[in-house]
């Protein structure tokens, strides 16, 4: 049950970088001094990596909650409990079909349907209570403990879409596309790399999911939200762009610190084990360039959006700080400290640049999803090159167009079925006088007047 294909590889993948990559590969953080790797007994090394993968799972779980807390602060309060059960029954929904057919498609082993690109179809099972009769492979982890962790990174590609499409989507055709994405369409395409597919066998590079868990949201996104089309009011019949303010900014920033929080378990456990010091150690090394890179995002659209707006934008600060996370999750490892910190002032600066550029293409995305996990995403694919000596260039963005081509299409095939059939977009009046009642019959705040 090896995971070869994500993450580390249990080897030292510390080299010599090319002389075009010096300016961002920087010295680091101490790492000259010469360190034990020679694994620890297999039964405590099992132990060390099922109990990491457990700790790291959870972790990135709460990010559920850091999606739900920011989309419910971005829109207005008339759809405040749609965004809210849109998240919980996502997850819901990802938890159960992952493991109907998902995970195995994704992590076939030796049972591919057609080698390197199909996996199996079958349900996911467990170890035997106690591992009576059961022969593990201890130098991972438990199946359990594997399936868990994954099944968040799923999950999660699934609440990217959510937020892009927020304020005018009916709840059913939304829940329907959530089923395939999570235990189809994610799935196939994560088996490539993570799997042990063809593009891992080409050399592609994707440590924690820049393009495996978050540009394949951003397609989904993207694509939803053209065929859903832009929210009434969004833009004049001039071209201008009207602004359509979230209802609680504090709610969208304490979800954006969740969402900080949670991605040191999505990144940190992608190392996939902690059974030597080295292994460890690069974990610390992963906790703290992720946080840097998030830091430099949020600075970056700081200053930006000072020197272009005047003031500093708060929405765009928060955008800032996902992009840099999402910018490093590609190779979280490798870099040094300054390095972590371009990368991430790069995604900062690419969602300041980004959120106006989609507008002018009349692409509504109410919460800033496609800037932050598609285009962050393809540069921290792409930023790989600069800190990882293995890394490819062409590798890398023939992987991008791959996977992108095969999202969208997959994606837009299934919004149009779904458009065409029973209709994704709620009547005008519906989405004037908000989804909460008309959906759900409940409103998040009732006490005040509708937003």
């Amino acid at each position: 049950m090896t995971r070869p294909a994500r993450g580390n590889d249990n080897m030292q993948r510390f080299k010599p970088l090319p002389a075009a990559a010096a300016l961002i590969a920087l010295p680091s953080l101490g790492l000259a001094q010469e360190i034990d790797t020679t694994p620890v007994n297999a039964e405590i090394g099992f132990i060390l990596n099922t109990f990491m993968f457990i700790v790291m799972g959870v972790l990135v779980f709460w990010m559920a909650a850091g999606f739900a807390m920011l989309e419910s602060g971005l829109v207005r309060s008339k759809n405040v409990t749609m965004q809210l059960t849109k998240n919980m029954a996502l997850f819901s929904l990802a938890s159960l079909f992952y493991f109907i057919l998902g995970y195995n498609l994704m992590y076939p082993g030796d049972g591919w349907t057609i080698p390197g690109i199909l996996g199996a179809f079958s349900l996911t099972t467990l170890e035997p209570v106690g591992l009576a009769g059961a022969e593990p492979d201890l130098t991972y982890a438990s199946v359990g403990s594997d399936f868990f962790f994954q099944l968040m990174f799923c999950a999660a590609t699934a609440s990217i879409v959510s937020g892009a499409v927020a304020e005018r989507i009916k709840l059913g055709p939304f829940l329907i596309f959530v089923v395939v994405l999570t235990a189809v369409i994610y799935p196939i395409q994560a088996s490539w790399k993570w799997g042990g597919g063809f593009l891992d066998q080409a050399g592609f590079l994707d440590f924690a999911g820049s393009t495996v868990v978050h540009s394949v949201g951003g397609w989904a996104a993207l694509t939803g939200a053209i065929i859903l089309g832009p929210r009434i009011g969004k833009y004049s019949k001039d071209g201008r762009v009207i602004p359509i303010p979230g209802s609680n900014l504090a709610l969208a920033t304490i979800g954006t610190f969740i969402l900080w929080m949670g991605w040191f378990g999505f990144n940190g456990g992608s190392q996939l084990y902690m059974d030597t010091a080295a292994n460890v150690a690069d974990i610390s090394r992963i906790l703290v360039n992720t946080n840097t890179a998030a830091a430099a995002g949020a600075a970056a659209a700081l200053i930006l959006t000072q020197l272009l707006y005047k003031k500093p934008d708060l929405t765009m600060i928060l955008n800032g700080a996902l992009a840099g996370l999402v910018s490093i999750t590609a190779e979280p490892l490798t870099p040094s400290l300054i390095s972590a910190t371009l990368i991430g002032a790069v995604g900062g600066a690419i969602v300041v640049f980004a959120v106006p550029f989609l507008d002018r293409l009349k692409v509504d995305d109410v919460v800033g999803a496609i800037p932050v996990h598609l285009f962050a995403g393809i540069w921290g694919t792409i930023a790989v090159v600069f800190t990882n000596s293995d890394a490819n260039l062409m590798t890398q963005l023939y992987s991008i167009l791959v996977v992108g081509v095969f999202v969208v299409a997959t994606s837009g095939i299934v919004w149009l079925i779904l458009k065409t059939t029973m209709g994704i977009r709620v009547g005008e009046e519906d989405e004037i006088n908000g989804l909460d009642m008309a959906e759900l019959g409940m409103e998040a705040y009732p006490e005040f007047s509708k937003g």
